[in-house]
């Protein structure tokens, strides 16, 4: 097959340049990025590793900018448990469960739109979220709280809500993962997740949400690394053209930019190879591709490049395809541009509450027998930890213990992971209110273990759960729907007395 190359190895370098957004180290921009943007580079994406705070991000895009004003800059920062923005303290808004478990569309779009106003004012222009997965299955590993619920027709709602809220705050909405990671119990960073089902069930659950956000108009879609049979039975949905062109475009018609979910992920870097998946992405119809959480130096952005000029020429990849694809990245430069003159901000709550706080009081359920609240006095904390979801930031803090003992000074804590339980785990004195905090009670073993033989001790014992609430136990229960720092002060509150359930 000939290929019509264009003007030059240079013009496709650019080209090739134009679709890729890499990640890099650092806080202020390095000086191969500042050289690739003045060579076509058309996006960043921004990490935990690039942030210390808003005024540092702000220069740090600055930066970028004196080099392409137009360059997307992209973040992956779903407001819940995954942060980036927040990520050394956590997140001061609830995440999307707490969302959907109020079900408030007006609230969920605020909240997007009070994040989107914070993101533009620091020079982010895309935002990798909302999720728009339907966690269908109460065990799946890595969605869990970042969705906003099992039930289709309320994920599509309150994904379409944090749409709008999003965009309107200035900052594109990047709904992801496409075709839907909600019912799978393997994590697409360390293998291939296989989605069931026939085609009328995913457009019964998987797709209503998607098809509410490019309803809601969504600028960026993000694939998922999973293999949808009912879809195509041979190929991820990162690299099929029938999921991409036929699902996506032609059916669904979404005309925004299609990112990719990060390339190096082993779901597709194990089978089709770094750059290889990276090639055959966008040969699927894919505009951008993210890279960059593990592998973030110039060498690896180079290989991308590389592989993809080589595609061209070598006829696996149309040229007009890549050129397609750079010019969507292009629009969507564009409109970031214009929107970030035409944002707005949404009236602040008349009591002076954050938003994100306020969110998170009405995200937190109470269970049981509500008299026992608040606590006698200060308490003894155990927090069970369980294994590190890898989309959720090592460096992010969460537990009830620190916003605990700063209402009540004298709170004591102890944390466990699954290697280190005592058979007793630390029930503490017998005259002081002990409280258990866990994290998908439902999803570990050896969690459920422990709690267990803490409540035959201490039946008197308050259980806070921080993720999904699929297990209730304990003489009284709260459950935030998410780990984040506003999930854990509106619990600590109801604990203290500081407010009342």
């Amino acid at each position: 097959m000939s290929q019509r190359i264009v003007g030059s190895t240079g013009d496709l370098a650019a080209l090739a340049a134009a679709v890729l957004q890499p990640g890099f180290v650092g806080t202020t921009p390095p000086p191969w990025v500042c050289r690739w943007l003045g060579e076509g580079l058309g996006s960043v994406v921004l990490f935990a590793r690039n942030v210390v705070d808003h005024d540092q991000v702000a220069a740090l895009t600055a930066g970028l900018r004196a080099e392409r004003p137009d360059v997307v800059v992209a973040i992956d920062e779903e407001a819940g448990d995954v942060t980036r923005i927040e990520s050394a303290r956590g997140s001061s808004r609830p995440g999307n469960h707490a969302l959907g478990a109020v079900d408030d569309p007006a609230l969920t779009e605020a909240v997007a739109r009070d994040l989107g106003a914070e993101l533009a004012a620091v020079g982010v222009t895309l935002d990798y979220a909302p999720d728009a997965d339907v966690n269908s299955d109460p065990d799946n590993p890595v969605i869990g709280v970042r969705a906003f619920g099992a039930d289709p027709h309320l994920v599509a709602r309150h994904t379409a809500a944090w749409v709008r809220g999003l965009q309107a705050g200035g900052v594109a909405a990047c709904a992801k993962h496409f075709p839907g990671h909600g019912d799978t119990r393997v994590d697409s960073h360390h293998d291939l997740p296989r989605i069931g089902g026939d085609r009328a069930r995913l457009d019964a659950v998987e797709l209503a949400p998607f098809r509410a956000a490019v309803a809601a108009g969504a600028q960026a879609v993000m694939t998922g690394h999973l293999l949808v049979p009912a879809l195509d039975p041979d190929l991820p949905a990162t690299l099929s053209p029938r999921v991409l062109g036929g699902l996506l475009r032609e059916e669904m018609g979404f005309g925004g930019v299609v990112v990719t979910d990060a390339v190096e992920m082993r779901a597709v870097a194990d089978r089709y190879g770094f750059a290889g998946a990276a090639v055959r992405a966008l040969v699927a119809g894919a505009d951008a591709i993210c890279v960059g959480g593990e592998r973030a130096t110039e060498a690896d952005a180079r290989e991308l490049r590389d592989a993809i000029v080589a595609a061209v020429i070598g006829g696996e990849l149309p040229e007009e395809r890549l050129a397609e694809a750079a010019k969507r990245v292009g629009q969507l430069a564009a409109w970031s541009v214009a929107a970030r003159t035409r944002r707005v901000t949404g009236p602040p709550p008349a009591d002076g509450t954050p938003i994100g706080l306020a969110a998170a009081r009405r995200a937190v359920r109470v269970r049981g027998d509500a008299g026992l609240l608040p606590l006698a006095g200060p308490a003894h904390v155990v927090e069970f930890a369980p294994p590190r979801n890898i989309a959720i930031g090592e460096e992010t803090p969460w537990g009830i213990a620190a916003p605990l003992a700063h209402l009540m000074p004298g709170t004591t804590t102890v944390r466990y992971a699954a290697d280190a339980v005592p058979a007793d785990p630390g029930t503490g004195p017998a005259d002081r209110p002990l409280v258990l905090v866990v994290r998908d009670l439902h999803r570990h073993d050896w969690m459920r273990a422990a709690v267990g033989r803490a409540l035959a001790a201490r039946p008197d014992a308050v259980v806070v759960e921080l993720g999904v609430p699929e297990v209730v136990t304990g003489a009284v229960h709260l459950a935030t729907h998410g780990a984040t720092a506003a999930a854990a002060r509106a619990a600590a509150e109801l604990l203290a007395g500081t407010r009342r359930p």
